[in-house]
């Protein structure tokens, strides 16, 4: 690993990905990364790297569409050697499942599970022994109601995931994934369908996740801390998941 560990997240403009750029880039307790800022918002990707360099930290933001295979090849060819591959762009739409037809699942996989797989096989080609990659995979993975299309591509993440951490195995590459449940975002906070009290109180918790929460839990699977973990779906849910059929 390099002196300054390279660590590249996508979708980190905003929300989740922006904690985890944050965290990354600002760790108090571990090695601070120099992290590649990747969205297709190029204004919320510089908005994130600004914030991380007036702190103090090391961040260059890249405004790129992932599902573009060009684009996403210029960017591993430029970005080079990581340390962390941080795969936490996804797409999210709420529609029944007789509403949702096959340009539904194949938009959701195209965002949440192609882009994710070529940037990852294309970073890994590049990754030296002791790396990591961790995707962000969703807790509800474990079936949810409207949103089928989504469930699905959540649930091939985690697959995925296993997958390449055995694939990856023999150069010393782990890979494990984060499968958030209910974050307190700016995409859950617009969401009309959701009541906020509601998901609160099935929170055996007794309270919503934050972006950081999330985010410490990849900087974890990122660190030489987890070492000997690889193949991973980490459930990071507040323990939601204890009480059945996920809801979200």
């Amino acid at each position: 690993m390099t002196e300054t560990p390279l660590a590249l997240v996508t979708g980190g403009g905003a929300g989740i990905g922006a904690a985890i750029c944050r965290r990354l880039a600002l760790a108090t307790g571990g090695p601070r990364h120099e992290v590649i800022v990747v969205d297709r918002d190029d204004r919320r990707a510089e908005e994130t790297a600004r914030s991380i360099l007036a702190d103090g930290g090391k961040a260059l933001a890249v405004g790129i569409d992932i599902t573009d295979m060009d684009a996403l090849r210029k960017l591993s060819a430029d970005a080079g050697a990581l340390d962390l591959l941080v795969n936490n762009a996804g797409i999210f739409e709420v529609k029944g499942m007789f509403d949702v037809g096959p340009d539904d699942y194949r938009r959701m996989y195209e965002v949440n599970l192609v882009a994710l797989a070529e940037l990852s096989r294309l970073s890994a080609g590049r990754m030296g022994e002791g790396t990591a990659i961790v995707n962000i995979a969703s807790r509800a993975m474990l079936g949810a109601r409207n949103y089928a299309h989504y469930v699905a591509s959540k649930a091939a993440v985690a697959g995925l995931t296993r997958a390449m951490a055995l694939e990856l195995a023999d150069r010393q590459i782990r890979v494990n994934a984060v499968a958030p449940g209910v974050i307190l975002s700016d995409m859950l906070k617009a969401r009309k369908d959701t009541d906020l009290d509601a998901l609160k109180a099935a929170q055996p918790s007794g309270r919503l996740g934050q972006p950081e929460d999330i985010a410490e839990a990849v900087a974890f699977l990122g660190s030489k801390a987890a070492a000997f973990i690889t193949g991973q779906v980490l459930l990071v849910d507040g323990g939601r998941s204890l009480g059945g059929t996920a809801s979200f």
